[in-house]
């Protein structure tokens, strides 16, 4: 990656008329969606021929297309998206942007030459991460929009491009990592279908006793807008390769003001105070937020104490807003008196590809014009002989001067060479003439499409690891319990052999001499953050600790898990994070050297039935509250005057806090370490130990112990070996209803 490279600015499209917003407003590439299997399906996509006249329209400008297939794709989905991906490669698309692991995987052998990026919903944040998904064929990330600078700076200069948001909506979840929506609504963002609960009202919960009365805010889990527009030339000098706008569902006006403001910061210009003052009124939240980036994460925009404050030249340290932050009526009205004004922007072609003109006027000779752009290309235009001068002689300077008029073109003139002999004489109107055809055709030239190369039976061998782990035996699927608490693991640990679970999994924070103890009772796992922001170095010596003390395999819940385990000698096993749909996506964590995988908690038992195909033992979430959010910024350091009364975050609550929505239902909230993020739980937990002979027959149960008392831990256990009574209080999660 060099430094020296000017990052690109990456403008969202979800209609035409904001494509022609992007593009006339200094956009460098544009990721748009093709009609199916993107993360915003209720946008206006394009397909077939308005797909064909967007990608033309972009190269003819100089620009890039970026085709969004990034959501989770089922078994039966995957044949429909590879026809799509062959579509783009016909059309020579420059790049896919992509989430799912197993497509991901059919595309790197289908279509060698296409470049893919990891979408933002791959949760990738560490280095490790990066890594891994580099040698494995993509050659850019979308890193996570939760990162500070310092992290991102982490996983530069890794042989991989990075690509950062830089302005645009924020999810209070970590992409990738967010049930909510899809348990509460069926409709999932991991399929482009959010329905965006967190934006509704949310208030604090707190265990009796607190020593700070709940806040009736109504933000718990809305964040405000991010604008890093200050940050670009730092990002930029970190080796960053696109700035990313976020936007596919929002005007073109909005597409146009924010990509103007960022063309102009890469290329060092400062924007007009009014253009940044509209762009805030066309779309906002309350505001902006750059409180990711600069580590400025706490209530009212103080520091946390895992945070570091870096100042940059000439941006001085001053304590920003919250960044909670709702959609206000009066930033609602604030947009329409400078919808006009930001409309001008893109009401002319602006001129952004760079050409060559030479003319030949000689006597008795055909008008010759010649074009040619800054990649080879060149077009002709002839006309007729020049005529003779009757009073006043045509010069160069004449010629050039009616040749460099190319307004209302994308075209600008670096240099024109002029023959002309003398006496001679040609009409201003023909010379406009033959530049507007030549231009025209330079034009269509240029927008000609570049096919990419794509193969539907290439060869997808498949390279697992042969390990294993948690594999069914006879009719009896194995048990893994996932402990949140010691006193958890320790009941469960005590069980006869027959009863205790064939794997348990306890946190990777618990002290040596714990999990020396659980060890010696039957195999055990240690749990990897989802969330390792700026942990990876701690969690790399964690892991190496527990296997020395006789851990045998850690439970992974995202990719960037995966080759920190191996290196620590542990083995992997896929956790409901990696939403594995797929049996591609099964092969692709088998080549990693996962030796069992949890299925998606969004598929419905018909759906899993592609799990007898996995070369990994197939795991479901059989019992508890599901995380329905990973965040970083954890809802209940918003209590208010907190601060006031000298008390951390975390004593306000006693990691025992809640959020209760409209409804009055309550949301458990519980910390996750190291790592420093929280998960918001499901308000009932999963239970299907009534059910067992309704169950698809995988390989293993995971139960999920978060908040249960020990006794009922080791209840429910004995519950999924034998069966057990129905509960009052629970779900059945999605496995027979569906998501969208």
């Amino acid at each position: 990656m060099g430094r020296h490279v000017r990052a690109e600015v990456l403008a969202p499209v979800g209609s035409p008329e904001a494509l022609t917003a992007a593009l006339r407003c200094g956009a460098d590439a544009v990721y748009l969606g093709g009609g199916r299997f993107n993360a915003r399906e209720n946008a206006a996509h394009f397909t077939g021929v308005s797909l064909r006249e967007a990608v033309e329209a972009c190269h003819a400008r100089g620009a890039r297309v970026y085709l969004t297939l990034n959501t989770l794709l089922r078994q039966e989905e995957l044949k429909d998206a590879l026809a799509l991906a062959e579509e783009a490669c016909a059309l020579g698309v420059d790049a896919l942007i992509v989430q799912d692991l197993g497509l991901a995987r059919l595309l790197y052998a289908c279509a060698p030459d296409m470049p893919l990026h990891a979408s933002t919903q791959l949760t990738v944040h560490t280095p490790a991460g990066v890594r891994l998904l580099r040698d494995s064929g993509f050659t850019r990330v979308v890193l996570a929009r939760e990162m500070s600078r310092q992290e991102i700076a982490a996983c530069a200069s890794l042989g991989c491009e990075l690509e950062v948001f830089v302005h645009g909506a924020l999810c209070m979840s970590v992409s990738g990592q967010c049930y909510f929506s899809a348990m509460l609504g069926g409709r999932s963002g991991n399929r482009g279908l959010c329905a965006q609960p967190c934006r509704l009202p949310f208030r604090q919960d707190l265990p009796p006793g607190s020593p700070c009365p709940a806040c009736e805010g109504e933000a718990a889990l809305s964040l405000r807008d991010l604008s890093l527009r200050e940050h670009l030339a730092d990002l930029q000098s970190l080796g960053v390769r696109s700035f990313k706008i976020e936007g596919r569902m929002k005007r073109p006006e909005y597409v146009a003001a924010a990509t103007a403001v960022c063309a102009m910061a890469v290329r060092g210009k400062e924007p007009h105070s009014v253009l940044i003052d509209d762009l805030q009124s066309v779309f906002s939240r309350t505001g902006f937020t750059d409180g990711y980036y600069t580590g400025r994460r706490g209530a009212a925009g103080s520091p946390l104490p895992d945070q570091e404050i870096r100042t940059e030249p000439n941006h001085p340290t001053q304590p920003p807003a919250s960044m909670f932050g709702v959609r206000r009526r009066e930033d609602v009205t604030a947009a329409e008196p400078v919808l006009s004004r930001l409309a001008r922007l893109y009401a002319k072609e602006t001129p952004r590809v760079p050409v060559k003109i030479t003319m030949t006027l000689l006597k008795n000779k055909p008008v010759c014009l010649s074009v040619r752009d800054g990649e080879g290309r060149r077009a002709e235009a002839w006309g007729e002989p020049p005529m003779a001068a009757e009073r006043r002689e045509l010069g160069p300077q004449d010629v050039r001067r009616q040749l460099e008029k190319t307004g209302g073109t994308p075209f600008f003139v670096t240099g024109c060479e002029v023959e002309i002999g003398e006496g001679l004489m040609v009409s201003a109107a023909a010379l406009n003439a033959l530049r507007r055809e030549a231009l025209d055709r330079l034009l269509r030239l240029r927008a000609q499409s570049r096919p990419r190369f794509f193969d539907r039976r290439a060869p997808l061998p498949v390279e697992a690891r042969g390990y294993s782990l948690l594999k069914r035996e006879n009719d009896s699927p194995a048990l893994a319990a996932r402990c949140a608490e010691e006193s958890q693991a320790r009941a469960l640990a005590g069980l006869s052999s027959g009863e205790r679970p064939d794997l348990l999994i306890v946190p990777l924070s618990l002290p040596p001499d714990v999990l020396t103890a659980l060890a010696q009772t039957g195999p055990l796992a240690v749990e990897i953050p989802r969330g390792m922001f700026g942990a990876e170095e701690t969690i790399r010596q964690r892991l190496t600790l527990a296997r020395d003390v006789g851990a045998e395999a850690a439970l992974c819940g995202t990719v960037g898990a995966l080759p920190l385990t191996e290196e620590a000698g542990l083995i992997p096993v896929g956790g409901f994070g990696l939403n594995l749909c797929n049996v591609e996506t099964a092969a692709q964590l088998a080549k990693w050297g996962t030796a069992a995988a949890v299925l998606s908690v969004e598929l419905t038992f018909h759906q899993m039935a592609f799990h007898s195909r996995m070369e990994v033992p197939a795991g479901l979430f059989a019992y508890g509250r599901l995380p329905l959010m990973l965040a970083r910024n954890c809802p209940l350091r918003e209590i208010g005057k907190m601060d006031r009364k000298g008390l951390t975050p975390c004593s306000v609550c006693g990691r025992q806090g809640g959020l209760v929505d409209r409804k009055g239902i309550r949301f458990p909230v519980r910390c996750e370490e190291p790592g420093g993020c929280v998960e918001v739980l499901n308000s009932a937990p999963i239970y299907l130990a009534d059910q067992l002979n309704r169950l698809p027959p995988v390989d293993f149960f995971l139960l999920h112990f978060s908040d249960e008392a020990p006794e009922e831990a080791v209840r429910i256990a004995g519950a999924y070996r034998r069966g057990g009574p129905a509960q009052e209080g629970i779900t059945r999660g999605l496995y027979r209803r569906g998501v969208q």
